[in-house]
């Protein structure tokens, strides 16, 4: 499955659906009696802040939330997060003590790790991740790996692979913003991209899963309209559902707390490379796309965006983070299932 081994991570969380005890079609009613299902965001509680482009994974029969380090400085950097029934959070540690020497001599100005991105492939978890600075597209990406997510088991231990992919500033795109895709084929594909000429993909090699020497073709998968202002559009998560694969990514601009107004898309293709079009048939690499997420500037919960897609057996969920606009916009982890059309594309239920 692309983005990470769900058919094996997800087998408990199946089970656990299945009956109920973790989230979707089994919520409780809300107090009166009313028999209205209480969303499963509302049911959110622990550890849930700040969290940002959170990506999630089951390993065993707990759920991880790996995110953006929002500290700012050049200590410990990826904060994880782990629950065992999708609703109840706490916080773990740093996947990174520091930021990778590499990454700061590639990217001169990173303080911090952006946009994680976590699957498990082949016997390993794979980590990849982003460093930038705000505005610039001088970017790298890397990847560590680990064989297991419990600290407490033996061999725990996160070892950076180093440079993945890198954008500088005579580049018509930006580095940022990961997600591994393994296609149906097992091929592997790294999805990335923000502002600039937008959304892009290139091959990876699985042993090494970095791209395979003298392979430099890159894809462009969706973008703004030439010109368009905003152009604003990045986090690529490509998930694959009844012969197609779904490209979700965020529109306009994030990190303004309350006053974002970053919101959730999708497009769909019959090939992982594209071209990937909306419900009505325009090609997102025209700016086109179907709206999932939607900015309601008169919820709490403003600007959803850097979303990820975790699947059960039957459903599934986008996880993704929003501004508490009563809590000075600080961002926070969210978690919706996702409803599908008879023509297959996806509603969030909010």
């Amino acid at each position: 499955m692309p983005g990470f081994d769900l058919r094996a991570l997800n087998r408990r969380a199946a089970l656990r659906l299945s009956l109920g005890v973790a989230a979707g079609s089994v919520m409780p009613c809300r107090a009166g009696g009313s028999q209205t299902p209480v969303p499963l965001n509302d049911q959110l509680g622990g550890n849930i802040s700040p969290v940002h482009d959170p990506s999630i994974i089951m390993a065993g029969d707990t759920y991880y939330v790996f995110s953006t380090d929002l500290g700012g400085g050049l200590g410990a950097s990826v904060p994880w997060r782990f629950s065992k029934d999708l609703r109840y959070w706490e916080k773990g540690g740093f996947a990174f003590a520091e930021v990778p020497a590499w990454a700061k001599e590639a990217v001169p100005g990173t303080r911090g790790i952006w946009a994680p991105d976590i699957s498990h492939h082949d016997g390993k978890y794979l980590l990849y991740y982003a460093c930038s600075t705000f505005g610039k597209n001088t970017s790298a990406i890397g990847l560590a790996t680990n064989t297991t997510l419990d600290p407490a088991a033996p061999g725990y231990k996160w070892e950076d692979r180093g440079v993945v992919f890198q954008s500088t500033s005579t580049d018509d795109f930006n580095a940022i913003d990961p997600n591994l895709v393994v296609d149906r084929d097992g091929n592997h594909w790294l999805a990335f991209g923000s502002f600039w000429s937008g959304i892009k993909m290139v091959a990876l090699d699985p042993a090494s899963g970095k791209p395979p020497a003298g392979d430099k073709k890159i894809y462009s998968l969706a973008s703004r309209p030439p010109g368009s202002d905003p152009n604003a559009i990045e986090a690529p998560f490509i998930a694959e559902r009844g012969g197609y694969y779904y490209l979700f990514c965020g529109f306009d601009f994030c990190c303004r707390g309350a006053d974002s107004n970053y919101y959730t898309v999708v497009g769909r293709s019959a090939n992982v490379t594209g071209p990937y079009s909306d419900r009505d048939g325009n090609a997102m690499t025209y700016g086109n796309a179907t709206i999932v997420l939607p900015n309601n500037t008169s919820s709490r919960w403003r600007g959803p965006g850097g979303a990820s897609i975790l699947k059960d057996a039957e459903q599934y969920y986008v996880v993704y983070h929003a501004y508490d606009a009563l809590r000075q916009g600080t961002p926070t982890l969210r978690i919706a299932p996702l409803e599908w059309s008879a023509d297959g594309w996806p509603t969030a239920i909010i």
